[in-house]
């Protein structure tokens, strides 16, 4: 294995691949450079003295810059870089021809096709509360249905409770409508009970109007104040009815252009750019090229790397929608006083990721090289297929659950540290170092380390391809396995 690994012929920093020493010499570009201090797996290492100020270079582009003058063999990390990030920018639209040689391979997967048309990748029975009063509830429900059912002839049995629904004024109370309707329309649920309180902010007559043509067989709702006796035996009755419908739906050969996937990262480090975001490019390459659907968020991840993806916007009216959505997050952070560049976690930090630039130039790669054919408001639905990005904060729970809520059959979830949550969709976790997938193997479900160790990413693309029609296809997830299926929707304002 190499000791170290530059990443673009512009960079001054090169990854270190294995722990070094001080005093170790590595060569870069035919030139020997010693080591000045001990240095940890996955951290940049100056491979030139550098000025107080100056850029450092990474993926071809600034990460930040030297808070002092270093030597070079230097360890740089987050406390001599600091961000070039400041406030909001004018950004001028250079578009970039992308052409993507990748044939149509005709592959399918095996999913369940539903009466709209629409196509899922599970066929589970799920339990919605309109507001978390109701939680004792669903949960209840949840559990009666799982006892009498076992579960068999479906692919699971859940409910998610959340804390909202009432109390919640203006965006908030519109956010949380918005990612419940969404899981309304879900293909992975073969039938849903909606269940109600009948006093809070979010009505249960208003949001039954509010998700619009819905199956009114496969999708019944339960107010709970309105019924006359015991709530969870009239629940019941429901979801046996529901259950009952669901059992019959069967898998069919479904064509990959079908296919609706998010891309998300968290617990990130110095890998993550080198490893497993890459390995998602490239499949998000592939799968747009079979016409199916990839979708890229986690908007202040983004700062930093944001003009890669505006000069492959497809024209210039996405290029605006995406100026809106990178300035529209920056202008949040800034009117509750927070900086726009204080985003890496003490993980990210501990694995090699110094600034916000450095974590978007690795988290950004999730999406390859495809042309943006799309761009989504927080809590809206897929209508184009491509390449789409979302407007969703970076926090891996809300993101997670909005990927699911704007139609992806899964999401693909890179990371360095280690995660166990799941959102209501399956949630693959893909780690970008061998030790992670060692360590965790009930929370890693495919290995991207490989390709530091000399794995070609041709090849561990096409076998991580495979995975993934496997999943789409009924293969669990370890999330899935351990019965970890959460929400979690984004709240900006006051509470009442």
């Amino acid at each position: 294995m190499e000791k170290f690994l530059k990443i673009n012929p512009a960079d001054n920093v090169v990854v270190a691949i294995q722990p070094q020493s001080a005093g170790s010499v590595i060569t870069v570009d035919g030139k020997s450079i010693t080591v000045q201090e001990d240095v940890p797996a996955g951290h940049k290492i100056a491979i030139k003295d550098l000025a107080e100020g100056e850029n450092v270079i990474k993926y071809g582009f600034p990460i930040g810059h030297a808070r002092e003058a270093k030597k070079a063999g230097s360890w740089m990390n987050e406390n001599n870089i600091k961000t070039n990030l400041a406030g909001l920018l004018s950004y001028e639209y250079h578009p970039k021809e992308v052409v993507l040689d990748i044939p149509d391979e005709k592959r399918t997967f095996l999913g369940y096709r539903r009466k709209n048309g629409d196509v899922g990748i599970r066929n589970e029975v799920w339990i919605i509360p309109t507001v978390g009063c109701v939680n004792g509830i669903i949960q209840k429900l949840c559990e009666r249905l799982r006892e009498e059912t076992r579960s068999e002839g479906v692919d699971g049995i859940f409910c998610f409770p959340h804390n909202y629904g009432c109390s919640q004024l203006g965006d908030d109370h519109e956010n949380t409508k918005k990612i419940l309707r969404d899981m309304v329309h879900h293909p992975n649920a073969g039938a849903i009970l909606v269940v109600g309180l009948g006093c809070e902010n979010n009505q249960p007559d208003v949001f039954e109007q509010f998700c619009g043509d819905y199956d009114k067989e496969r999708v019944r709702f339960l107010v709970s104040q309105k019924v006359q006796g015991d709530e969870v035996e009239a629940g019941m009755e429901i979801l046996r009815e529901l259950y009952a419908l669901a059992k019959q739906d069967k898998r069919v050969a479904v064509p990959m252009s079908e296919l609706r996937v998010g891309l998300k990262c968290g617990g990130s480090d110095g890998f993550s750019g080198i490893t497993a975001n890459p390995l998602l490019g490239c499949f998000s390459d592939w799968l747009v090229a079979q016409g199916g659907t990839t979708v890229l968020t986690e908007v202040p991840e983004m700062f930093g790397a944001e003009t890669i993806l505006m000069d492959r916007c497809a024209d210039k009216g996405l290029f605006d929608q995406t100026v809106s959505l990178i300035n529209d997050f920056k202008d949040y952070f800034l009117s509750h006083g927070e900086p726009v560049g204080e985003n890496p976690s003490p993980g990210n930090k501990a694995g090699g990721i110094s600034t916000l630039e450095d974590k978007a130039l690795g988290c950004t790669q999730k999406c390859g090289k495809s042309l943006v054919r799309g761009v989504l408001p927080y809590g809206e639905r897929l209508h184009v297929k491509g390449l789409n990005l979302l407007s969703a904060p970076g926090n891996d729970l809300v993101a997670s659950t909005a990927l699911a809520s704007c139609g992806c059959h899964l999401v693909l979830f890179t990371t360095g540290r280690g995660t166990p949550f799941g959102t209501y969709v399956p949630t693959m976790k893909i780690s970008t170092n061998s030790g992670l997938y060692q360590r965790k193997p009930a929370w890693i479900d495919f290995n991207a380390g490989v390709i530091a160790e000399g794995e070609d990413m041709q090849e561990t693309c096409r076998r991580f391809t495979d995975f993934i029609i496997d999943v789409a296809s009924g293969r669990q997830t370890n999330n899935e396995r351990n019965g970890y299926h959460e929400i979690a929707i984004f709240k900006t304002g006051v509470t009442l």
